[in-house]
């Protein structure tokens, strides 16, 4: 009896010690929509910001972190991650399903909705234990906006924390609808949409069926006379359950093409890719279009035949693809960036060449922040240090973009995780005769 209220004790001792309120006191933060903070504090409660100022009288209950020297910044927000393709049983990778009896293999037209799984979820394909959770988190990630990656139209994204908790990962869902341009090339299966014209033609054509059905099943509800029931269309719904669609855009005359595209379409629209979009920020502005800029700079192919001369044009493009956003932020666009598949700790060095190219530092935070929350329509929830907001933070030992900047700890969703310290460079090592 002795020993087990020994255990009770203790545990008691535990549970008092667990933090219900977290304080980071003087340090200099970045709130992401109004002035800096060089000696403010941050209050963190129940997974959420309570307070945010100069001089905060803390709760007797906050576990307090020293913050001088530090920098508070918004968690950080990757815009689009496309993520694999489930495998079939059995590994091997995805596997197209086996076509229903009484249909043909082959697609025939846009009646048959070729590539198309806009009903499929990636908050239902999340897997906490992927380690580019943790790869994402160590970096300065909070959240990001996943996709499922294959077929034209290939399903519905997700915003989601990266705690690792599938419980509280998701923080909306559907986030929109990823568009590609897959089409069935030479080799593949023969079908309707064998090109780049085909495969507009039926991004069109699944809009104006979707509206159509709209127009029915509201007229049917609304008990109209002689309009019969429509079918169940599973396409036509996972398209009609999109806030809005993503649509790929890299060179000048993308961007131009897709942006009227959009327009005709009628949708809520977002550009992906943009690294040509330095050449049509104007055009964008006038659009009022949002753009995810890919911070996956091009870059002259390793195995490329080094006496292969390449076009003005091409060469113009790699130069000037890292001025995008400074010339999108001079235009007024609304624009927030994204991975495109570089490693998580490449990011911060990718944003720093867009600064180099005249970015304003303080847009380039914002794009990593406040922006994705205004383009995804969560700015009232996240993005920026405010009270009421989503505790996501990142805590780093300097300038964000600075090349020696560490990152000391994140907050997701109020809970704190520490990333490991990265080994300094052999030369800064051997100065100063390694760690002690």
């Amino acid at each position: 009896m002795r020993y087990l209220i020994g255990v009770l004790a203790l545990c008691g001792a535990l549970a008092a010690e667990t933090p219900t309120a977290i304080a980071l006191r003087h340090a200099r933060v970045v709130t992401g929509e109004g002035p800096v903070l060089e000696r403010g504090t941050v209050l963190l409660r129940d997974g959420t910001i309570e307070a945010v100022g100069q001089e905060l009288e803390l709760p007797a209950d906050a576990w307090v972190i020293e913050g001088q020297g530090l920098t508070v910044y918004p968690g950080l927000t990757d815009g689009l991650v496309v993520m694999d393709a489930p495998a079939a049983p059995g590994g091997g990778g995805a596997r197209a399903a086996p076509a229903p009896a009484g249909r043909q293999a082959v697609s025939r037209g846009p009646e048959d909705r070729p590539s198309t799984h806009s009903w499929r979820r990636a908050a239902d394909m999340l897997a906490p234990e992927d380690r580019r959770i943790e790869e994402a988190r160590n970096a300065g990630f909070t959240s990001a906006v996943l996709y499922p990656g294959s077929g034209i139209f290939a399903g519905q994204g997700a915003v989601v924390n990266l705690a690792g908790d599938k419980r509280r990962m998701v923080v909306q869902s559907p986030a929109g609808q990823y568009v590609t341009r897959a089409f069935r090339g030479p080799g593949s299966t023969p079908g309707f949409p064998a090109s780049l014209l085909g495969v507009m033609a039926y991004i069109r054509q699944i809009y104006l069926d979707a509206a159509h059905y709209r127009e029915r099943r509201a007229a049917w509800e609304q008990g109209v006379a002689g309009v019969a029931r429509p079918d169940y269309d599973r396409a036509l719904e996972g398209l009609l359950e999109s806030p809005r669609v993503l649509l790929p855009a890299r060179s000048r005359v993308e961007v131009e093409r897709m942006a009227a595209f959009a327009k005709e379409l009628g949708v809520a629209a977002v550009l992906y890719g943009a690294e040509g979009a330095y050449a049509a920020a104007p055009r964008l502005a006038e659009a009022g279009v949002p753009v995810l800029v890919s911070l996956k700079w091009p870059e002259r192919a390793r195995d490329q035949d080094p006496e292969e001369r390449e076009s003005l044009r091409v060469l113009e493009a790699r130069e000037r693809a890292s001025s995008t956003p400074a010339a999108l932020a001079k235009a007024g666009v609304r624009f927030a960036f994204y991975s495109g598949g570089i490693p998580p700790r490449e990011v911060r060095k990718a944003v720093k060449r867009a600064i180099d190219a005249g970015l304003p530092e303080e847009a380039a935070v914002r794009a990593l922040t406040l922006a994705p929350a205004e383009i995804y329509g969560l700015e009232r929830r996240m993005g920026s240090i405010a009270k009421g907001k989503i505790a996501n933070l990142v805590v780093t030992d300097g300038p964000l973009f600075a090349e020696k900047t560490g990152i000391r700890y994140v907050f997701i969703d109020g809970v704190k995780f520490e990333p490991p310290r990265e080994a300094p460079p052999e030369g800064r090592r051997a100065a100063t005769g390694g760690a002690r």
